[in-house]
């Protein structure tokens, strides 16, 4: 059967489930919208966790980064694994313990404040928003390679496809949805993973493979570094990201944005107690493990299997045009890889010389979906990567979704506006709500203002400079006050997408390259994905000083979160 035959079949048979386990689990009440009922087993929620999680970002563009930046990508897998154990930790069980629907409900309770509750539901349209673009660019890529269209048409098909079965079932829907999505997700990028590993190494085990010798007794990463120093790029088991100090601030602010993401938290209270939130937790850290410890090989073995492919350093001649592969030819299709015959000889030039280097265009994004192809495994594995990319772009994009959904109907509409809307109301207004942040997230990916990973970085530094330190200080400062924790979310979120605009200009011109030259103007050397750190530090500042300069806590306030920090068993 051929490729593009099975790719329908196996993404078909996917669509059908999806939209399947959405009618099934439709919801019919906003208990079953917003948290699925309450009474999800930690087992499936830490798997369905891990799916929301493990966005397009994870399957679809870290490897792709790690490809091209080596040790410097890295700096993805640090930040995001470390922050879902802080967020595990720290946050989670006691989130859980207050029982609250969403986080804007939790700060409105703590800090004992509408103003409070609608200052968080900006800051998490935001960084949700800024998110959900990074999910379009990711469904954009796979869905164009699935449909063998242009990036555009395929966005839009993808756009369709959220907007159904997200809007249909609400978290009780996503949920099981997600379940299906973890597994598709996990077999889609191990099974590859498997077979690349052992043609490379002779061993069957990606995360071995990744430190064994190949067939002529060279260590792959030894190998790659031979390939791409040979071509004139940079070595790749050494190269940093500008800096040291931008390393160190680029993973802290990935650690704690991922510990501020509504969306994540809000899997937590799916579950009927405190007990099952944190076993959700540890299984959601087992599922994510086995897709996070199996990337930088992945990683590693694409960006070897690309350069060997097209311009092999010791061969006679290069690669000739009209000689390329068919997965070359599929990927051109999409617009996401280009070649310009600068020389006008006909032969494939790939260097580091941006002067010689005839490859214009290697989109990043596309390295985990060509792998398979350009490692030439067999048909039905292609198939099974694609439907595997578009349940990962879907299942996070869903959760996101229903994030900023959330907030807008039962925050700012039945929170602080319109708190005597019918049920029935609340469900409509909440559909309505996703339909319009899929059309914005739509129109961004249309215009896409970096790779997704480097999109979902910047929504990671909104939620790190915003959502995280107000939480931080509601679970475990009794003292903090309504005006220090508004005062705190305003400034952090303000000073990081002061810094954004003004050194990267998201969202209105696109943005340079991953790396680039480090710009002067930045501050300590810190570039603009890497800067809600910083924030985070002026969200915590402000608010410390505006506390000590204005009224204290109310003692029933203090006696909640007494409460939410003692332990509980169940």
């Amino acid at each position: 059967m051929d490729l593009q035959t099975l790719t329908f079949l196996f993404v078909g048979v996917t669509f059908a489930l999806y939209i399947g386990i959405a009618f099934w689990a439709r919801a019919g009440s906003t208990k079953e919208f917003y948290v699925a009922g309450g009474g999800i087993h930690p087992v499936a929620n830490g798997m369905a966790t891990a799916a929301d999680w493990m966005s397009a970002a994870s399957f679809i563009s870290m490897a792709g980064l790690i490809a091209f930046y080596g040790y410097g990508g890295s700096v993805f897998l640090m930040g995001w694994t470390g922050g879902y154990v802080l967020l595990a930790m720290l946050l989670a069980p006691y989130l859980r313990k207050h029982g609250a629907f969403t986080v804007p409900e939790f700060i409105s309770d703590r800090y004992y404040s509408k103003t409070a509750r609608v200052v968080a539901v900006i800051c998490l349209i935001i960084a949700s928003v800024t998110y959900v673009i990074g999910q379009m660019k990711g469904i954009g890529v796979a869905f164009s390679r699935f449909l063998e269209v242009d990036y555009e048409t395929g966005l839009v098909s993808g756009m369709v496809i959220v907007a159904f079965y997200a809007t249909m079932g609400g978290m009780k829907g996503i949920t099981y949805t997600q379940i299906a999505q973890y597994v598709i997700m996990i077999i889609a990028y191990t099974i590859p993973a498997i077979f690349i590993s052992f043609m490379l190494t002779g061993n069957p085990i990606p995360q071995l493979g990744l430190g064994s010798e190949m067939a002529d007794g060279t260590y792959l990463l030894d190998k790659l570094d031979q390939v791409v120093t040979q071509l004139g790029f940079a070595e790749y088991t050494t190269q940093a990201r500008l800096s040291t100090t931008n390393m160190f601030v680029y993973t802290l602010s990935l650690m704690i944005g991922t510990a501020g993401l509504p969306h994540v938290i809000m899997r937590f209270f799916t579950v009927s107690s405190v007990k099952a939130a944190r076993e959700s937790a540890g299984w959601a850290l087992v599922f994510i493990a086995l897709l996070y410890t199996t990337a930088p090989a992945v990683a590693a073995m694409a960006r070897l299997n690309l350069m060997q492919t097209i311009d092999q350093p010791n061969a006679e001649q290069n690669l000739a045009y009209a000689d390329r592969p068919s997965w070359f030819k599929n990927w051109e299709t999409t617009g996401l890889l280009k070649f310009e015959d600068k020389n006008n000889d006909g032969l494939i030039s790939y260097t580091g010389d941006k002067k010689t280097n005839e490859m214009v265009k290697v989109d990043r994004d596309i390295m985990v979906l060509a792998n398979p192809e350009i490692a030439g495994l067999p048909n039905w594995v292609i198939a099974i990567v694609a439907a595997g990319g578009l349940a990962a772009a879907l299942s996070t994009a869903a959760g996101l979704l229903l994030a900023i959904a959330s907030s807008i109907s039962h925050d700012l509409l039945k929170g602080v506006w319109r708190p005597n809307i019918t049920e029935k109301e609340e469900l409509r207004y909440s559909r309505i709500s996703m339909i319009g942040a899929i059309l914005i997230a739509g129109y961004y990916g249309f215009n896409p203002p970096d790779f997704a990973a480097g999109t979902v970085a910047l929504a990671f530094g909104l939620a790190a400079s915003s959502i995280f330190p107000a939480l931080m200080m509601g679970i475990f400062s009794k003292k903090m006050n309504k005006e220090g924790a508004i005062a705190g979310m305003l400034s952090g979120i303000g000073i990081t997408l002061l810094y954004v605009f003004q050194h990267k200009g998201i969202m209105f011109v696109k943005s340079t390259s991953f790396l680039g030259d480090m710009d002067p103007n930045w501050f300590l050397g810190i570039e603009p994905n890497a800067f809600g750190a910083i924030g985070a530090v002026v969200n915590f500042a402000v608010a410390f000083f505006v506390m000590s300069r204005t009224a204290k806590v109310p003692a029933e306030v203090e006696q909640m979160v007494e409460n939410i920090r003692v332990p509980a068993s169940n």
